[in-house]
């Protein structure tokens, strides 16, 4: 027996196709709508990056000189350009030199113009600038050294006392400002077991300044400056490697210690990349000289025990930051690592590398070159005792 209240089924059954008409009437306009959204984004981006990417100034334009500084960085050209009127954003304008893969841009005066469009202004700014004056001051710092030591170099060359370059390398509030001021600088310098946050940072190279004592700040960030122009024109390949700018910096330091021939970085960079995917620890003995804070011919069996996050004889993974500062060569490297099945090599005295596949035959290559350190480890005062 039906309740009397109950509708009759062809009742329901109209009433449900009814509300399924508005749901697709709903679904249909909400695509539509989102659907028109979505190509007015696109026209309005269109728009606006093909404005940006024109000249400021439509007519005959106006003349302006500007002068690019030794060592700047795409992002630093564009904020000078942005500055001086030359172009609209200088973000998109780094964005754009990303894209393009363009480099080579000359440091000093160049006449440029508000008509010119973002291409004109990139040749232009290829071209050789017209520096007025000889640098009063030229030095160059090599490729693989410790942060204290460079700054030791520095402090040489332009009459600071190294005390007083240490002390600004790690002056907490001024590397939050140039976290600020450099995109590759992020919180992971300032961990607490970092030893020194700009470590790997400083871009080893020739350096002109146009005075005999440029000022401390002066001389970091235009090494910071050279480095922040690698990682940008590398930024497409840092991001497929899925590991950070960090870590990328901290593996071609590693490789950088190891290797003497551009051939063997990507060698080792493989074997790097191998033991890393083989969940291996790295076991490389310049982490453990960093670790131990000494310069060493030879790892002792004591020294692999140092509790430290740069040693890569205790902990798995990538260490903690670099341990040196890596050239252009060797960060090409680590993110270019050589497709190899090798996941041991054993650098001898004089530089040549040994790549083997199992440890048993790094053990006998080992075994076979051993005597090179020891030597090498005698003649400086150390002793003998190893690694195996």
């Amino acid at each position: 027996m039906s309740d009397s209240n109950e509708k009759p089924r062809n009742d329901v059954y109209e009433e449900r196709v009814s509300e399924a008409k508005v749901v697709r009437k709903i679904v249909l306009y909400s695509v539509i709508g989102l659907a028109v959204m979505t190509l007015i984004a696109i026209i309005s981006g269109y728009f606006y990056f093909k404005n940006a990417l024109g000249p400021v100034d439509s007519g005959e334009g106006e003349t302006v000189e500007v002068t690019i500084p030794m060592g700047s960085s795409s992002s630093q050209i564009g904020q000078v350009l942005e500055e001086e009127g030359l172009i609209n954003n200088g973000t998109i304008f780094r964005y754009y030199v990303r894209y393009k893969n363009e480099s080579g841009f000359q440091a000093g005066n160049h006449t440029l113009s508000t008509s010119m469009t973002i291409d004109e202004i990139i040749e232009e700014l290829k071209k050789d600038g017209n520096l007025h004056a000889e640098p009063e001051l030229v030095f160059t710092i090599p490729e693989g050294r410790w942060l204290e030591d460079v700054a030791t170099m520095i402090a040489n060359e332009t009459g600071h006392e190294a005390d007083d370059v240490m002390e600004v390398l790690n002056d907490e509030e001024y590397l939050e400002e140039l976290i600020g001021k450099y995109t590759m600088l992020t919180e992971d310098i300032l961990q607490e077991d970092i030893r020194y946050p700009l470590e790997g940072y400083l871009f080893p190279a020739r350096y002109d300044f146009e005075e005999e004592q440029p000022e401390i700040k002066t001389v970091i960030e235009m090494m910071l400056s050279r480095t922040q122009g690698i990682i940008e024109q590398n930024a497409s390949a840092i991001e497929e490697s899925g590991y950070s700018v960090h870590e990328i910096l901290t593996l071609a330091s590693i490789i950088e210690r190891e290797a003497q021939t551009s051939e063997d970085r990507y060698k080792i960079s493989g074997v790097l990349y191998n033991r890393l995917d083989d969940e291996m620890r790295l076991e490389v003995d310049p982490t453990v000289a960093y670790a131990i804070g000494e310069h060493r011919y030879m790892t002792s069996f004591n020294d692999l025990n140092v509790e430290s996050p740069y040693n890569t004889y205790r902990n798995v993974g990538i260490p903690i930051g670099p341990i040196a500062n890596p050239g252009e060569d060797s960060i090409k490297a680590a993110l270019a690592p050589e497709d190899t099945n090798y996941l041991f090599f054993y650098a001898r005295y004089n530089g040549e590398v040994i790549y083997n596949e199992t440890y048993e035959a790094h053990n006998r290559t080992h075994q076979q070159y051993r005597q090179e350190w020891v030597d090498a480890a005698q003649d400086e005062g150390e002793e003998e005792t190893e690694t195996e």
